[in-house]
């Protein structure tokens, strides 16, 4: 009895056995808490860069159309699209390539309110412009422009579909494109 006595004095009343397993629950809750509470900060973080005039676009998408050219002709051609929001700016860039056409349009692109400004650049052909338009909620209609080159340049972004229509006024006189991710 006096030994059981000295245990139990000596424990605080508690068996000493149970207090490993009861600092593990603990912990094991705080580890549990701190992973929901880092999943929820993730995912705010993640929804404010989703934010804004551009947020339905972001992502990577894909798919096919046709490129028309001055001399009257078409040429299928398939078509990867990469857009990069971030609230009221976005990086993009369009690759299209058929068996004899191809073209890699990159732009930095704001919005303020439905105006949209920015520039961007046709790498395989090395020329660059400015943008100009107007939209918002994933659904633009800008002007492209650059010495000698102007574009219209319409995007309908819905759900995981969008399309591409350009017209221009050059020797690529336009395209057609639908994507989806």
């Amino acid at each position: 009895m006096e030994h059981q006595q000295a245990y139990l004095a000596a424990g605080a009343g508690k068996h000493r056995a149970n207090k490993p397993t009861q600092v593990r629950a603990r912990n094991r809750r705080l580890l549990i808490a701190a992973s929901v509470l880092f999943a929820a900060a993730a995912a705010n973080s993640e929804s404010k860069a989703q934010s804004g005039p551009f947020a339905p676009m972001a992502g990577s998408w894909s798919g096919g159309g046709t490129v028309s050219l001055e001399d009257g002709s078409t040429e299928r051609i398939r078509c990867r699209a990469k857009y990069a929001p971030v609230g009221p700016t976005m990086e993009m860039t369009l690759t299209c390539a058929s068996d004899a056409y191809k073209f890699i349009l990159s732009a930095n692109v704001q919005s303020a309110g439905n105006a949209i400004t920015g520039s961007w650049s046709e790498a395989s052909r090395n020329i660059s412009g400015s943008l100009q338009g107007r939209g918002g909620g994933g659904n633009f209609e800008v002007v492209a422009s650059a010495a000698g080159f102007n574009a219209n340049i319409a995007l309908r972004t819905h759900g995981n579909k969008q399309t591409v229509t350009m017209r221009a006024d050059s020797q690529f006189r336009g395209a057609n494109i639908s994507m989806s991710r």
